[in-house]
């Protein structure tokens, strides 16, 4: 799959943008948490850029390595810094690592590996922290025929139910949970309308 990615992100265009994705924005300026905050698949830097512009400490991952090299362009540009690693979530050195918060923007996952994934993700949020979400739902896959340039995945298995993330981080007590239309705009790969699930929960235990 780090192929794939590789190939989308080699191009000199930014494929989802340049800025924050909208809900991402809305979650970090609405709710403010501090100190470090965790992004998987963050892919050409987008979110994390932002995040550490309104002064938190990122930790991104991804399993491109040309997505970071855009990214760091892009941290550049913006005058910040992030900590951008590459890599398959268990095989990186995060465990004793701690965070204020966690963002999942587009981070689809095989049924096969989401559960575990989003387990290890809630386990590396500290207490009363935060986790932000948002994905195509499963009724995105009515929306691509429609809207050729939405992107996302088109196996149904790797879109999301609400139920579904809730379940996944079930530690959280839920502060936000929506499923509906969106439309999008983010770079080329990210056009039209399509549906998507938004969530956004605090650490009780």
């Amino acid at each position: 799959m780090n192929e794939f990615w590789d190939s989308k992100y080699s191009v000199n265009e930014y494929v989802y943008g340049e800025e924050p994705n909208e809900y991402f924005k809305y979650a970090i300026d609405t709710y403010l948490p501090s100190g470090r905050l965790l992004l998987p698949a963050e892919g050409e830097g987008r979110n994390a850029v932002y995040a550490a512009r309104k002064g938190l400490k990122v930790v991104a991952f991804d399993q491109s390595v040309e997505g970071k090299k855009k990214a760091l362009r892009l941290a550049d540009k913006a005058g910040v810094k992030i900590d951008y690693r590459v890599g398959e979530l268990p095989d990186l050195p995060l465990r004793g690592e701690a965070f204020t918060a966690a963002a999942l923007i587009y981070a689809h996952f095989t049924p096969q590996l989401r559960p575990g994934y989003h387990r290890m993700i809630g386990n590396l949020i500290k207490p009363e922290g935060l986790i932000i979400v948002e994905g195509f739902s499963k009724k995105h896959i009515e929306y691509q025929d429609k809207y050729p340039n939405i992107g996302g995945p088109r196996n149904i298995e790797m879109l999301y139910t609400l139920e579904m993330i809730r379940s996944d981080f079930d530690g959280f007590e839920p502060i936000e949970w929506i499923q509906g239309e969106v439309e999008l705009s983010e770079g080329s790969s990210h056009v039209g309308v399509g549906n998507v699930v938004r969530f956004i929960g605090r650490k009780v235990s």
